[in-house]
């Protein structure tokens, strides 16, 4: 087998950075040469994260070929610049479908179906399709979600625990993510938690060859040496993984532990130099701005900020590229009318309105885009964003005073924002009920789709293209019927579907930078290479400042 499997555990509790840290080692191992994917599987039922709240399980992330995926995708594509899609991404809802369908149409002939090994066969194909054909990569990396004890992830252990069997242990690597606490009282790091971690993947049959110590701050020489004894591991094979003011130093860190020479020593890669200077570059840049610029961010999901991760990364990677330190100012919309919002966006330098769902804060963000559309701020508006800022040129602009969105008021006269048949099952027709018929998993306009860029607009001036492709998740367009009295009114509408039959982007060409995007650009901003969008808006952002 071409193809090296590394098995990502984590231990204690969530929240650890299995992600970070799967996507840093790939990050490393790219640096040495070698090509690599990476997959994460979710043990909990739904299918797909595309119908959980924000608040739950943070910011959903979405695929080229339209999956809605795991946010920790979004920490893959950004540290390996190599797209994912929907086979790097499953769950426990989705792989027990898979059974069930096979069950119905009698694939099983009639025997009785068990987790295993029906279910831990079906999480098996679905790592080793990773392996599949003529591109098949260097190095899967495959992290398990969750946290080693919970029950609902118990068939994925039990898959890897097989896997190492089948595929042989010089092609496979258990790596296991836990916590070392610092004890400031005792003044010194506990270990216990990683030993009955430990313990617990014994119990299942699983040996972990290295342990990745998260802490504070670096483990001393002798307390890996404990940790070593008690969990039956090299030495050597026992890394911290310390807290970072920039998670984009964390492959860094992770070359000065030796961390991918220690993996690559015992997958028995190729022995090449890592070349790390792009890293380095980029963390340099970060650390050293030459200003600061103020972003707000409006939006209704602010009380958690992984549900914008994507979108914050995005702002950073825009500050990078134009030398500069982005603070980032959440505004819950729910908080902002127009009587508060001069005092609410003192010292803002940009307005960002992201996407979302459902009417509730709507009204907070069409104020936000009032201002700064009237005192001239630098405006961002993405999906549900670009559509409040049309909402707000019709009312305030156009004079349609009525001018709604069909999601929030169906019945409406002036439905500038409207549900596009194409992405809606009509049999369930009725305006009142149609939503409560239906299934709401997968069934918006999903993934990358092409947009024709106007020429002269500034769009165009940050994409320097003809067409790009971009990444949607929405359900509701710009209303057609509209395009002309708006357009009359000075509003510019500078990128669409190339047979011209759905609005893209909208902007203002007598404002500093005002801007609205259907799509979603924060999917393709990379740390090396920001989203034209953001970085023309951090950009605006700047000049406003005079930073």
């Amino acid at each position: 087998m071409k193809t090296k499997f590394i098995f990502v555990t984590g231990g204690v509790l969530s929240s650890l950075g299995k992600g970070l840290a799967a996507a840093s080692l790939g990050a490393l191992l790219q640096t040495r040469g070698l090509t690599v994917t990476i997959q994460k599987l979710d043990p909990y039922i739904n299918v797909d994260p595309g119908t959980m709240n924000p608040f739950q399980h943070g910011e959903v992330f979405v695929t080229d070929d339209g999956a809605e995926t795991d946010l920790d995708l979004g920490h893959y594509e950004r540290y390996l610049n190599v797209p994912m899609s929907r086979k790097n991404n499953t769950t426990s809802g989705a792989i027990y479908n898979h059974v069930i369908a096979k069950e119905r149409r009698g694939d099983y002939l009639g025997a009785t179906v068990q987790v295993i090994p029906h279910i831990t066969d079906e999480i098996k194909r679905m790592v080793l399709s990773l392996a599949e054909g003529d591109t098949a990569p260097d190095v899967a990396i495959i992290e398990i979600g969750g946290t080693v004890g919970d029950i609902e992830g118990l068939p994925f252990l039990e898959a890897i625990r097989q896997l190492r069997t089948e595929i042989g242990r010089d092609n496979c690597l258990n790596i296991h993510l836990t916590l070392v606490p610092y004890l400031r009282c005792a003044g010194e790091h506990k270990t216990k938690p990683t030993q009955h971690s430990v313990k617990e993947l014994l119990s299942i049959g699983i040996q972990p060859d290295i342990i990745l110590c998260r802490c504070e701050q670096s483990i001393p020489v002798e307390m890996r040496r404990k940790i070593a004894l008690f969990c039956n591991v090299d030495e050597d094979a026992v890394f911290s993984s310390v807290d970072v003011s920039n998670i984009y130093e964390v492959p860094l860190k992770f070359y000065e532990e030796g961390f991918d020479q220690k993996v690559a020593i015992m997958l028995r890669l190729p022995a090449r130099n890592a070349h790390l200077e792009s890293w380095e570059k980029l963390v340099h840049d970060s650390a050293n701005p030459h200003g600061k610029v103020t972003i707000a961010i409006v939006g209704k999901y602010v009380d958690l900020k992984e549900a914008y991760k994507s979108l914050h990364e995005a702002l950073i990677h825009g500050g990078i590229a134009n030398r500069v330190a982005v603070e980032l100012r959440y505004v819950n919309s729910e908080n902002v009318d127009d009587s508060n919002a001069a005092s609410v966006f003192a010292g803002c330098d940009g307005i960002l309105v992201p996407g979302g769902f459902g009417y509730r804060g709507v009204e907070g963000k069409i104020a936000a885009i009032r201002h700064a559309r009237e005192q001239k701020i630098p405006f961002f508006g993405i999906c549900l964003g670009m559509q409040c800022a049309v909402i707000e040129f019709a009312r305030n602009v156009a004079g349609l005073a009525d001018a709604n969105s069909e999601e929030f008021d169906a019945q409406g006269a002036n439905k500038v924002i409207y549900l596009m048949t194409e992405w809606f099952d009509f049999r369930t027709r009725n305006l009142e009920t149609r939503d409560a018929s239906s299934d709401k998993g997968g069934t918006m306009r999903l993934g990358a789709y092409p947009c024709r860029i106007v020429e002269g607009t500034r769009a165009h001036a940050a994409y320097q293209q003809a067409q790009v492709d971009e990444r949607h998740r929405h359900r509701y367009e710009f209303n057609n019927a509209y395009r002309e009295v708006l357009g009359a009114k000075g509003m510019v509408f500078s990128g669409t579907a190339p047979d011209d039959s759905l609005v893209e982007i909208v902007e203002l060409p007598d404002h500093p930078w005002f801007l609205g995007c259907q799509f979603h650009p924060e999917f393709k901003s990379r740390p090396m290479q920001a989203h034209p969008l953001f970085r023309e808006f951090i950009h605006a952002a700047k000049t406003q400042a005079g930073a």
